[in-house]
């Protein structure tokens, strides 16, 4: 087995490169782990919106994931979109035989607000595979939707990432308040204690793809056999400044820069 740390996202493909597998396999890449992936959904968009979809065929995702495992060390994965029940049926099967930390990223709900998950698979997503996850990091919209209640303060915060994992059966869960008004604070909770960690707010529209790269963040620091505690720190630093230097490139929401700060500057920041 090779001592390099292995990472794979389960997501979709952004084709303007600022979120999903994309944003993912960058940032594995910046902080020192090998990237692979099994893409579920392609996208035809860019910084203005999504334009069109096609999901792929869950035999392709089976036979996708079922070459990894046959072949590739894997020492983290995560999950980005995954559309309808058929998909994560047959992720949450192979996710199952994966002996390796899970970080899921549930995309429910749009920065728009539009909700981009059918009820069914809110269901699936909350019976099945959360339960199999050592993360869930959900931002406050997509909290609410998981445990169908309100946040409005850090004490809700900590209350819905408590209840995901004991109501659940996530390993730990991390809810994101990017959205919130004042410091950009994330709760984190592993089942025993809570952690908050927090930000300056950045004024800025460039923060297409921040939750993929944040979760990818984790993944690649999981990958490496850092604590969660640590590796969620880690993230959060990487992704502030990721946000911070975001690129204005196209007409509108631009993509956070992955290349921001490199994964030796993030390690000598946090000794």
């Amino acid at each position: 087995m090779t001592s390099l740390p292995c990472a794979l996202t389960i997501a979709g493909s952004d084709s303007s490169g600022g979120a999903g597998i994309q944003a993912d396999l960058k940032t594995f890449q910046e902080l020192k782990s090998y990237g692979m992936s099994v893409i579920t959904s392609v996208t035809a968009q860019n910084t203005t919106g999504v334009q069109g979809v096609h999901h792929l065929p869950p035999e392709m995702i089976k036979q996708q994931l079922e070459a990894i495992q046959a072949d590739m060390p894997l020492h983290a994965l995560k999950t980005g979109m995954i559309a309808d029940v058929g998909m994560m049926k047959v992720v949450a099967e192979a996710i199952s035989h994966f002996q390796a930390p899970y970080v899921m990223d549930p995309v429910m709900v749009a920065t728009s607000g539009d909700v981009l998950m059918e009820a069914e698979a809110r269901f699936y997503l909350r019976e099945y595979l959360i339960p199999l996850s050592t993360l869930v990091t959900p931002n406050i919209a997509e909290a609410e939707m998981i445990t169908e209640g309100k946040i409005k303060s850090a004490s809700d915060m900590e209350a819905s990432a408590e209840h995901i994992v004991h109501g659940f059966g996530a390993g730990a869960a991390l809810i994101k308040g990017g959205h919130r008004i004042g410091e950009a604070l994330d709760v984190l909770y592993d089942g025993k204690k809570v952690y908050r960690f927090t930000s300056d707010r950045i004024a800025t529209k460039n923060t297409h793809g921040t939750g993929c790269t944040y979760s990818a963040a984790i993944t690649a620091y999981l990958s490496q056999a850092f604590p969660l505690q640590e590796a969620v720190q880690r993230a959060k630093r990487y992704i502030t400044a990721a946000i911070r230097d975001g690129f204005s490139i196209g007409k509108g929401n631009g993509p956070t820069n992955h290349w921001a700060i490199r994964g030796e500057e993030v390690r000598d920041e946090c000794h």
